[in-house]
């Protein structure tokens, strides 16, 4: 691997890492939904965000890397994906979505602090904004929705 890779490799490894927990938060919350309207949506963005993983791992195969395969153990997002599933078994659908959203904040965060990381390649972040188009076409649907469940409330 060429010196010059390293960073971006890194910082696609802790995408990749995040990406994976997003996604595993949703296929959770997908099993615990009472509305199969929600159920379906975070069916698919589970899906959305295993692509989004396999196409951030194939960057880092390109610059040389052994690509992350597995979500984080200790990083913040699992520890609110684990809050997840402790709400979940409330089966409170208005809960699953605050913290799913609650999730969406933290993943759009570390997508916005990779595109401003001045060392990154630009072959890189072109990935990396690829990959937070449907970030944040995630985090806008979970924000949405979340209002929508508040204001029905």
């Amino acid at each position: 691997m060429a010196p010059s890779n390293e960073h971006d490799i890194k910082i696609l490894n802790g995408l990749i890492e995040t990406t994976i927990d997003s996604a595993d938060g949703y296929s959770e919350a997908a099993k615990d939904a009472e509305n199969s309207r929600y159920s379906s949506v975070f069916v698919q963005r589970a899906s959305e965000r295993r692509f989004v993983a396999t196409n951030l791992q194939q960057q880092v195969r390109a610059l040389g890397g052994e690509p992350e395969d597995d979500g984080t153990i200790l990083a913040k997002a699992h520890r609110m994906f684990v809050d997840l599933r402790a709400k979940m078994s409330s089966k409170d659908d208005t809960a699953i979505v605050d913290e799913i959203e609650r999730g969406e904040d933290h993943i759009k965060a570390k997508y916005e602090d990779a595109l401003k990381d001045g060392e990154v390649s630009s072959a890189t972040r072109a990935v990396i904004n690829e990959a937070f188009v449907s970030v944040k076409s995630g985090h806008d649907q979970m924000r949405d929705l979340k209002h929508a469940l508040h204001g029905a409330k």
